[in-house]
């Protein structure tokens, strides 16, 4: 009955502590130099900035928007803009770093000491080897297909590729205007950047599929937001993350060519198969002896095969990937606030951590995004299904481009319906040290945490105090508890006696016949 969420990732990364000094004209804020562990410092043995391995598959493989300006546009048959970072700073200070990030990219950890460390992942300074773009796609956004949006305000360095011939991409977030910012200043905050960089290391040592964060940097420059959205803005210090992933390809990546002209119809294909070339080698190299055929759920049973339709493959593994994603978020209570297509990584990352939040007290409908508010279409209950009808737009854009049929296009929303459940089933068995899966106790158990608002990290924390004995009296089964049950009366507390009772008698039967 051990629960993740009470591993600390604090001792992963470093965080100099912050000295704020803000002078009454210019109100800009300083931050004092990184403060690292020395032995571990010494120990690293990668490399200088200078000397990481980069690659540019993107750029060189797909088409590019002839021209290089950030002027908002609408750029057509074109996967990128090359745009060098813009935003002005003053200046930067390293706020934190990841060091095992950094071992992804074979970088040796002293390198965060340097003094231009700051100015290189900023922008301010060009990385020696660079080639600074940023990414065309498109998207629905709260179920309505928005047109063009795009990199308004991150900006991708590159590839690197490290020892074990692995593919990171890096990303500045915050580092200016692109022709996609369309009215914003593609500018970012140290209050949305500190929560992106803890968030998404956080969900990494958690073990859920995410973009990752190596560095956080401030530009020493203030930035005007209405954080409440109450038209009242306010001045914030600005900040620059350094994202990593595998790649920041979405689903509507592929959308935004589907939706134009014949000619950029074809780039559907083009980008298909860039992403199975290099994320994706496995079905590249697929053949006929794998044997994937299955059969469908439809009334004539018909069959399909993947072998025959590398296409139909790739949309099965991303299908599943994100069934899976989805449902190790609903283990820990995540929300992530703005499901739309554009958020949607074909490798199955969390990606894009805007309004994000984790579930306190239990509620189905909750949903961090005040702007989300009046549907609640992304609401946690929600995202399940959400990330079904966004696969549905997925493959549609693939058989708009002729790379899938319906047949193939059904199979692989049936695909993610399976996969969700039995992740979401695997997860929640855990999560309650259960032999095997319960659904009756499972649905008891959130139904009675959503009547009484328990919170949901805390109660599994707290339910790991709780003694698998049957012979326990029921006046004091509770008593574990209590700092999460709070103000219940006398049929709630029979509630939940009765519930826990049902649960000690299922994990200690399966103690008696594990363990004798």
């Amino acid at each position: 009955m051990r629960y993740e969420m009470g591993v600390s990732i604090l001792t992963r990364f470093h965080f100099p502590l912050p000295l704020p000094r803000a002078t009454a004209r210019k109100r800009i804020f300083h931050f004092c130099p990184p403060i690292a562990c020395r032995s571990s410092m010494d120990q690293s043995s990668g490399l200088n900035l200078e000397d990481l391995k980069w690659d540019h598959s993107f750029v060189r493989e797909l088409p590019g928007d002839p021209r290089r300006d950030s002027f908002p546009r609408e750029v057509l048959h074109a996967c990128y803009t090359q745009v060098s970072p813009s935003v002005q700073v003053h200046n930067p200070q390293l706020v934190a770093f990841s060091q095992p990030v950094a071992d992804l990219l074979d970088l040796d950890h002293k390198e965060f000491l340097r003094p231009d460390f700051p100015l290189f992942f900023s922008g301010a300074t060009p990385l020696v080897g660079a080639l600074p773009y940023a990414q065309c796609y498109g998207g629905h956004q709260f179920g309505m297909w928005a047109g063009q949006l795009g990199d308004g305000r991150a900006m991708t360095l590159g590839e690197i590729l490290n020892s074990n011939s692995e593919r990171w991409e890096l990303q500045l977030k915050g580092a200016g205007k692109t022709p996609y910012s369309r009215f914003a200043d593609g500018l970012a905050v140290l209050r949305s950047s500190v929560r992106e960089f803890l968030c998404s290391e956080a969900m990494h040592h958690l073990g859920i599929p995410t973009t990752r964060a190596l560095s956080l940097v401030t530009t020493g420059n203030l930035v005007t937001r209405d954080m409440f959205y109450d038209g009242n803005p306010k001045e914030e210090p600005g900040a620059i993350v350094c994202r990593v992933a595998q790649s920041f390809l979405r689903f509507g990546s592929y959308q935004i060519h589907a939706s134009r002209s014949d000619e950029d119809l074809g780039l559907v294909r083009v980008l298909a198969d860039y992403a199975i070339r290099h994320h994706f080698p496995h079905i590249q190299n697929m053949s006929k002896s794998d044997s994937l055929s299955f059969c469908t759920g439809d009334e004539d049973h018909s069959v399909v095969d993947l072998t025959s339709n590398k296409y139909a493959a790739w949309v099965v593994e991303i299908a599943e990937r994100t069934a899976s994603l989805i449902a190790r978020w609903q283990g820990v209570g995540f929300t992530h606030g703005v499901l739309n297509t554009d958020n949607m990584s074909i490798l199955g990352l969390t990606i894009d951590y805007g309004p994000f939040g984790f579930l306190d007290a239990f509620d189905p409908k909750f949903t961090p995004n005040t702007t989300d508010l009046p549907g609640r279409r992304y609401c946690f209950a929600n995202q399940p299904d959400i990330g079904l009808w966004n696969i549905a737009q997925f493959t549609t854009t693939l058989q708009a481009a002729h790379l899938i049929n319906e047949k193939e296009a059904n199979y692989a929303m049936e695909r993610y319906g399976t996969r969700f459940m039995d992740d979401y089933q695997v997860t929640m068995t855990k999560k309650l040290g259960l032999p095997k899966y319960n659904k009756q106790m499972i649905n008891k158990l959130l139904s009675n945490m959503a009547v009484d608002k328990v919170d949901y990290t805390n109660f599994f924390r707290t339910l790991s105090n709780v003694k698998a004995d049957i012979n326990i009296p029921d006046d004091e089964l509770l008593v574990p508890l209590k700092s999460v049950l709070l103000d219940i009366g006398k049929e709630r507390k029979e509630a939940w006696t009765s519930w826990l009772k049902a649960y000690i008698h299922e994990v200690q039967l399966f103690h008696v016949f594990s363990f004798g």
